[in-house]
């Protein structure tokens, strides 16, 4: 998809929800994108029931994109890395309700500790591969991020080829079936890395840019919400409802103020 979408409005926006962890954390002093408190995430998903906010699953969203299909709000929840606190607190919640998600998995650190967290983050397990093909059977949607959470806009066209298309080819041998999307670890990524990611066959790219996801001109650079671990229910419906504006330019986004 190359064409320009329309503006959109509280009635049209699809919003592709980013979160990372899910669970029970102190007050993080930076970093807030990487976590969620459990009790907020029951409430948020609850508040999209109670606003009668479609939650569908990324490849559902992609046939809207296709069709400029926006006649009312959509979200989309996707989770960055694969951290064992999804399958423990968030995916119950979401099967309670009957909602899809996507988690992107890291294909040479499952089952391991997240080795790419700074010193100054707590450490945090990975789910390992019986949990991986539990969650799959029960229809979580899996898709890739990269081998080993490398900034590919600091790898040789060869080392970024590797992360992108081995992890693809990794991740379905895993799980006996096609990995349809990708996400860009820290948002990071350059024209040729985004290149790759259609080459290899991935149905879309997913970004650290903020914004409805109907402002993109490319479904291998969609925008993403970050909900972060200070969101309350009114920033989380502002989000959702009204704060569509791109932000972040260019083919080279780094996500300076949150994700990763």
């Amino acid at each position: 998809m190359t064409r320009d979408l329309a503006a959109p409005s509280a009635r049209s926006a699809l919003s592709i929800l980013m979160y990372h962890r899910v669970g029970v954390f102190p007050r993080p002093a930076a970093h807030r994108a990487l976590f969620c408190d459990v009790g907020r995430f029951a409430r948020q998903m609850h508040f999209l029931r109670w606003a009668g906010i479609d939650v569908v699953s990324l490849d559902q969203a992609l046939v809207h994109v296709a069709a400029g299909q926006f006649d009312r709000p959509r979200v989309v929840l996707t989770f960055d890395d694969g951290y064992q606190d999804f399958a423990d607190h968030a995916w119950p919640i979401l099967k309670s309700m009957g909602y899809p998600a996507s988690v992107f998995l890291v294909s040479r650190q499952v089952g391991g500790p997240a080795r790419w967290l700074g010193s100054d983050l707590p450490a945090a397990n990975l789910m390992d591969r019986a949990t991986l093909r539990r969650l799959d059977a029960e229809g979580v949607d899996f898709g890739s991020h990269t081998q080993n959470h490398r900034r590919l806009s600091t790898l040789s066209d060869t080392q970024m080829r590797g992360e992108i298309l081995n992890s693809k080819h990794e991740l379905e041998d895993m799980l006996g079936h096609d990995i349809r999307h990708f996400c860009y670890p820290y948002g990071d990524y350059t024209e040729s890395a985004r290149a790759c990611v259609q080459t290899a066959g991935y149905h879309s790219g997913l970004t650290c840019i903020r914004g409805a996801a109907n402002l993109a001109t490319n479904v291998h650079e969609l925008p993403r919400k970050a909900i972060s671990h200070g969101d309350n229910l009114f920033g989380f419906a502002w989000k959702i409802l009204f704060k569509h504006a791109r932000k972040g330019r260019g083919a080279i986004v780094k996500a300076e103020a949150a994700a990763e």
